[in-house]
């Protein structure tokens, strides 16, 4: 089998979560669907659950954090060019979501940042891997 990732996240409005993550690029998996999560696809091995809170609940033994007031991760996607980086971000905040800061730009990599409706922080960036730099020892 196939390494993947799924990112497993509680959410208040699964409906509106998933027009969320579907204006951003994301397509849902209606076999690991049903009325209490979706599964919404990046790639062939980049997964996100959106759950309802019960039933994230019923994973874990610790409470489910408040996202829009503190901070449980930050989760990234890259994308193949800057124009992209862009145009998911449109989509996304057209979609309801937030910028909470500007776009960072390092030289080799431009990333801006994202949240959706419970507070989830998403860096949507480009990296040129011509433009890095070596280090020196």
């Amino acid at each position: 089998m196939t390494k993947q990732i799924f990112i497993n996240l509680a959410v208040k409005d699964i409906q509106k979560s998933m027009d969320f993550y579907t204006a951003l690029g994301f397509s849902n998996n209606p076999q690991f669907s049903d009325d209490t999560g979706k599964c919404m696809v990046w790639s062939d091995s980049i997964f996100v659950m959106i759950l309802s809170h019960e039933k994230f609940a019923s994973f874990t033994a610790k409470p489910i954090t408040d996202t829009k007031t503190t901070i449980a991760g930050l989760y990234s996607l890259s994308v193949t060019s800057v124009e992209e980086v862009h145009s998911i971000m449109d989509k996304g905040l057209s979609a309801g979501g937030i910028e909470p800061n500007e776009m960072r730009d390092y030289g080799f990599m431009q990333q801006r940042t994202i949240e959706d409706f419970d507070g989830h922080t998403w860096e949507i960036f480009y990296m040129d891997m011509t433009k890095i730099t070596p280090q020196s020892s």
